[in-house]
């Protein structure tokens, strides 16, 4: 079971890197918020089917108590803030720069699950860290000094911020749902995340007076809508339910490692779906930090 849940994994990062080209593409049509807000709600139905289908359950009434706290703190850590940050880094320094910075999630969710679920920690393991930031600087200068070559100007600083703190914050959602999940199934799990953040990203619209847009005007939009339904498939339902998965049946850092791999995974469809160039600098960087986040636990 522990190498299908490592398979999970892999299979999470390469649903990962398609869903962050479809979202970049939908997030720069109609803004992060709306693609988040129908994001969730399309997963939320996606993974009712499922659990229709797999449990003969549409909705996880069945979930203790427990379950539902720590599952939907995850919704509201894991979707509503961290991809808040996520989204608006696409928009501002495109998807492929910002899931670099997610390398940095197996660091982040190792701390929190040592700090919060007593999940051991080595000291030594802060070489794999050093190695990951040494690989996300490799590929910040060497884009930042290819956009100044090429008149473009410089890599947004709150874009980079932004990604950073989307990979703090997505660590802390991979522990709430490991805390949380126990034997419970990743479908409903994964659903009780969407529901809470459906709810989320609902009232956020609502109070920065964006309802109508998010609501109503942007599924008339149909190449930015088909690409938020695109990128739902692969993300927040594929990809999730087998993050949850991968979590439920190995350790978390493990899973996260493996899912880290998005960067490298996601530069062959840049190439050939998004059509951007790709400076070798920025493959080696690419590659540096997901061996940093590999070391972070094989040391």
């Amino acid at each position: 079971m522990e190498k299908l849940a490592l398979l999970a994994a892999f299979g999470t990062a390469v649903f990962w890197a398609f869903s962050a080209i479809f979202f970049e593409d939908a997030s720069k049509k109609v803004g992060a918020l709306a693609v988040n807000f129908w994001k969730v709600t399309f997963a939320f139905v996606f993974l009712a089917i499922s659990g229709t289908v797999v449990r003969g359950v549409p909705f996880p009434y069945d979930a203790p108590l427990r379950t539902w706290i720590f599952l939907g703190l995850s919704g509201l850590v894991g979707f509503v803030i961290s991809d808040y940050f996520l989204f608006n880094a696409y928009v501002l320094i495109g998807s492929r720069i910002t899931v670099i910075f997610q390398s940095l999630t197996p660091v982040f969710t190792a701390l929190f699950a040592y700090i919060f679920i007593a999940e051991r920690m080595q000291a030594h393991r802060f070489v794999g860290m050093a190695v990951t930031i040494a690989g996300i600087l490799i590929v910040v200068l060497t884009r930042s000094k290819q956009s100044r070559q090429n008149n473009e100007g410089a890599l947004s600083a709150k874009g980079l911020l932004f990604a950073f703190l989307s990979s703090v914050f997505q660590a802390g959602g991979m522990v709430l749902t490991k805390a949380g999940l126990g034997d419970y199934s990743p479908i409903s799990g994964t659903q009780i995340r969407a529901f809470i953040a459906i709810f989320g990203f609902a009232i956020n619209a609502l109070l920065i007076g964006q309802g109508a847009h998010v609501f109503l005007k942007v599924p008339k939009i149909r190449e930015a809508f088909s690409s938020t339904i695109k990128g739902s498939v692969f993300g927040p339902f594929l990809g999730v339910a087998l993050s949850l998965f991968s979590l439920q049946n190995t350790q978390a850092g493990a899973t996260s490692t493996l899912m880290a791999l998005t960067p490298v995974v996601i530069i062959l469809p840049s190439v050939f779906i998004l059509k951007q160039k790709i400076h070798a600098l920025e493959v080696v960087g690419a590659a540096v930090a997901v061996a940093g986040a590999a070391l972070f636990f094989l040391l």
